[in-house]
């Protein structure tokens, strides 16, 4: 029953919560624990938290039953793996790999070599979700020889279940990793390749064969190879209605639209595009689909001059774009996402600015909709224009920092380094002490090198703690830094901080979508509170105003 819940999950999630259902009635606490972790994980699958919470608790109940044994471990794991999914379904990349990392420690206890592949796999998936794709690349790569060598630990459909789950991971890295460094055509060659591998691995996981299929579909259109890419689209509408996947066909209708659109085949477009509005309304989950669907038909229009459908189009992405801003910031949408958000707001506002006169003439009979027109104008306008000048002071500060960034001119595989503090002078601090200036230089010198070993990213980067590190007292090094660098400890410390978390957000688009708490974290502030105060202080705005605008 276990083997037949998980390979279905990958098949037909329905028939995998029909057998979790079935096991679930056993009076046995290793399959209710089994049964109500799987639940969680599919459950979660239809977007209900709460519910899905309250099955893996019920499953912790039911594993705390057991008497201990290597089965109680086993169970453990595989709790483990159904909470690291479920989490990374909510979007919680961290707490979902620190279940993978708790799994794969008892899974090496036992010895139990399949499921430390699905721990390796879940976790090369977390480094690419957050931009780490050539150590996902290298796992990946390994983890699928190491699966070849070990065949035997397996039945036929459990090894084709690795092998497709592998291989498109890979291509994932891949494709992604391409999207980063376009002048690298390698890279969308090995994940076309690894597309096609998935395919053949997944004629029996039809969940994995669509994804890849799509994937391979997009990899045609930006190769300009339109017509494998139409039919591959095509295919794939075929086979999610066939299994009755809305989200996919969903994606498949816009792709086709954008394709058409792309090849100035607009009528056919708006036909593709009018179809995915239609499926995302019924799905609730495909806002993106929605979202670039409806700027493409504004473009259309705009086109074909019917003033009236553009505006209307036009509106309808930007109310999107507003009520979902907060959330798309925080989640990952390079993945069939071509265009910067910043420009297409811009061009739908244009497009909306040129027609409103149109649309108020044609409506000058009807007073109340004159009225509610230009009221719906001027809060536009007001909301853009006062966005500008919040902005304003914004962009002139990034412009500056990545003009610094270009000046340091690093070599290939260097590590970047942070912001050099600006010239400052000597507070009026500890001005009766002095040291040898050879003494001073050296303290110097070891501290240049804690900092080039990001030691300072460390939440016990204290006074005491450097002190101690490069084994002078707190007098000394705090006269040194205030010396030095013009401030006391706490301040040199926090300005460390912060200027790392500049240079990430410029350079690594992922660390932009962190949350602020995450961020804090990653830098060693005991909390988000005191960061985004920190942060402030340094740029004059908060962490997520910064980077949506990078």
């Amino acid at each position: 029953m276990q083997d037949k819940i998980r390979l279905n999950i990958n098949v037909n999630v329905d028939s995998a919560v029909v057998y979790a259902n079935r096991m679930a009635k056993s009076n046995n606490n290793k399959h209710l624990a089994f049964a109500n972790g799987a639940l969680s994980y599919l459950i979660q699958l239809e977007g209900n938290t709460n519910k899905s919470k309250e099955k893996y608790k019920l499953a912790l109940q039911y594993l705390d039953k057991m008497p201990e044994s290597r089965d109680k471990v086993q169970v453990k794991t595989y709790l483990y793996n159904y909470a690291g999914l479920a989490e990374w379904k909510r979007g919680n990349f961290s707490k979902a790999l620190e279940n993978y990392q708790e799994g794969i420690k008892l899974s090496t206890q036992i010895r139990d070599i399949a499921q430390i592949v699905k721990f390796k796999n879940n976790i090369a998936s977390i480094n690419d979700a957050v931009g780490n794709y050539r150590l996902a690349i290298k796992d990946l790569r390994q983890l699928n020889d190491f699966v070849d060598k070990n065949e035997s630990v397996y039945n036929r459909e459990q090894f084709l279940n690795n092998k497709s789950n592998i291989n498109l991971t890979l291509a994932g890295s891949y494709e992604n990793y391409y999207m980063k460094n376009v002048k690298q055509t390698v890279l969308l060659d090995s994940a076309k390749y690894f597309y096609k591998k998935t395919i053949s691995y997944s004629q029996n996981f039809p969940d994995n064969k669509i994804v890849a299929k799509l994937s391979l579909g997009n990899i045609y259109s930006w190769e300009k190879d339109y017509a494998n890419a139409e039919k591959t689209y095509y295919d794939i509408i075929f086979l999610a209605d066939q299994n009755n996947m809305p989200d996919m066909l969903c994606s498949a209708n816009y792709n086709l639209g954008d394709l058409y659109y792309t090849t100035k085949k607009y009528d056919k477009a708006l036909v593709f595009f009018k179809k995915t509005d239609s499926i995302a309304a019924q799905t609730k989950s495909n806002e993106i689909d929605y979202l670039k669907s409806n700027y493409y038909q504004a473009k259309i229009y705009n086109i074909f001059k019917e003033p009236e459908l553009a505006y209307k189009h036009s509106k309808i992405y930007l109310d999107n774009y507003e009520k979902s801003e907060s959330k798309l910031n925080e989640e990952v949408l390079e993945v069939n996402y071509k265009l910067g958000v910043g420009d297409l707001t811009n061009e739908m506002v244009t497009i909306q600015e040129k027609y409103k006169y149109d649309v108020f003439l044609n409506k000058a009979l009807k007073v109340f909709y004159v009225v509610l027109f230009v009221a719906i104008v001027f809060l536009l306008i007001k909301n853009i224009r006062d966005k500008n000048k919040a902005h304003k002071k914004m962009n002139a500060l990034i412009e500056e920092f990545k003009a610094n960034l270009e000046k340091k001119n690093l070599p290939e595989n260097e590590e970047p380094t942070v912001f050099e503090p600006e010239e400052v002078h000597l507070k009026k601090e500890n001005v009766n002490l002095s040291i040898d200036e050879a003494k001073e230089n050296k303290i110097v010198e070891k501290l240049l090198a804690l900092e080039s070993k990001h030691e300072y990213l460390n939440a016990d980067f204290t006074l005491p703690y450097v002190a101690k590190k490069i084994k002078t007292n707190t007098t000394y090094l705090s006269y040194v830094v205030n010396k030095r660098f013009g401030k006391s400890f706490g301040e040199y410390s926090n300005e460390l901080k912060i200027n790392y978390v500049i240079n990430e957000m410029i350079t690594n688009h992922m660390y932009r979508k962190y949350s602020t708490q995450a961020i804090a974290e990653s830098v060693g502030f005991k909390n988000a509170v005191s960061f985004a105060k920190s942060f402030r202080k340094r740029t004059g705005v908060s962490p997520a105003q910064f980077a949506n605008n990078i």
